[in-house]
């Protein structure tokens, strides 16, 4: 196993870890006090500079206008980018799209790709994912309720969806349907591509995430479908597939997700570093830095960094080389433990700022907001952890 970074990204990861310093982390501050759709066309300008550099979409196949990175190397961009939240954004592999660009570009149809792939890999639009629902629980998504019937040269959908990132500004939805209630758990529920200005797609409201209720990319919204009526040509793969296309969705964007919290992780443990040794606590000038319980936070979130960060590099090694399949148990680790240590990091890091780690002064009360639901999006810990444990076991038995 070679987790090492390639001859060939050295001096990509180089540009893009300047620019994340040099030209994003520099407008946090309007990112924090501005609606996001006001900083549209800024960040528009800062795109086609990535394009410019020949940085676009890290992990979109050479053919479709990216850089064609393997998963491994992607992980590395991935948590370079995750320093800022506008990084993956700009480069063009923010989720959901980055997802969706992979369902697109394993499953779609040839017209499928020219109308949506095409111009959702050159960022000149932007889709979301409808999956989940406000009544199911969403770490089962076999008990899916939102119903897909054809009718004719048409399926006619039916359902309310929440949390579906980014809905607003999108030109399409993916949007997982039960299409064959009566069918095998696994079999019940296909995919759509369905047009967000199609007839009875709406946008309820975006959800206020501890009292921040965003906009356009930034924004994660409640959404119907009221008899959406579109052509039976907007299948993705076959029905009853759903469920499949949602794990080859899922594996690579855990990845991706991981290394972006160790992004995160990485400078929220550097501001704590620098705030600890600055910040003076007594009148001879010692700082918190010399309180021997500072130095055990240090140490103790140093280690686990460190092991989240090579837990993740394996796991994309894994499913590279291995498949999906074989790496599921890995994947499955990464999910609730890189979470969690990006949690505890922010905890500490907020904690050592004190009153200025609560205000929006610092991005640490920002990603305090977001991320805590990375311990329940894509499957809550307790259900990663139950089922695999319950894999562990019956291997040994």
């Amino acid at each position: 196993m070679n987790l090492a970074i390639s001859e060939r990204l050295k001096p990509l990861l180089k540009q893009i870890e300047d620019f994340v310093s040099n030209e994003l982390i520099p407008l946090e501050g309007e990112f924090f006090h501005k609606p996001f759709k006001d900083l549209v066309p800024l960040l528009a300008t800062k795109r086609e500079k990535v394009k410019s550099l020949g940085l676009w979409g890290p992990q979109i196949p050479k053919e479709l206008g990216g850089v064609g990175l393997t998963l491994v190397e992607h992980g590395y961009v991935s948590e370079a980018l995750g320093r800022s939240p506008l990084g993956h954004y700009v480069f063009g592999c923010q989720a959901p799209d980055a997802g969706n660009i992979e369902i697109l570009h394993m499953f779609g149809t040839k017209d499928q790709q020219q109308e949506w792939l095409e111009p959702l890999a050159q960022g000149k639009i932007r889709s979301c994912f409808a999956m989940t629902e406000v009544d199911t629980a969403g770490s089962n998504p076999t008990l899916l309720e939102a119903r897909a019937v054809r009718d004719g040269d048409h399926y006619i959908l039916n359902g309310r969806k929440w949390y579906t990132t980014a809905a607003e500004g999108s030109v399409f939805a993916i949007a997982m349907m039960v299409t064959n209630p009566d069918a095998h758990a696994a079999m019940r529920a296909s995919m759509f591509i369905v047009p967000t200005n199609t007839p009875g797609f709406r946008i309820l409201r975006n959800i206020p995430i501890m009292g921040e209720t965003g906009s356009d990319y930034a924004s994660h919204a409640e959404v119907v479908f009221e008899n959406c009526r579109i052509p039976k040509e907007n299948l993705l793969g076959r029905e009853g597939q759903g469920f499949k296309l949602a794990q080859e969705r899922l594996g690579p964007g855990r990845i991706h997700h991981c290394m972006r919290w160790l992004g995160i992780s990485a400078r929220a443990f550097e501001m704590l570093c620098q705030r600890a040794n600055q910040r003076k606590i007594h009148g001879d000038g010692g700082t918190l830095g010399d309180s021997e319980i500072t130095q055990l936070y240090v140490a103790e979130l140093a280690a686990e960094l460190h092991g989240a960060r090579l837990m993740t590099l394996s796991a994309a090694w894994a499913i590279e080389h291995l498949g999906m399949s074989k790496a599921r148990d890995e994947v499955a680790m990464i999910k609730f433990v890189v979470a969690n240590v990006m949690n505890r990091i922010l905890d500490r890091a907020l904690q050592i700022h004190g009153g200025l780690g609560m205000s929006d002064d610092t991005i640490l009360a920002y990603w305090f907001r977001h991320e805590r639901a990375a311990r329940i999006y894509d499957g809550a810990d307790e259900v990663h952890k139950s089922s695999l444990g319950k894999r562990i076991l019956r291997g040994h038995r």
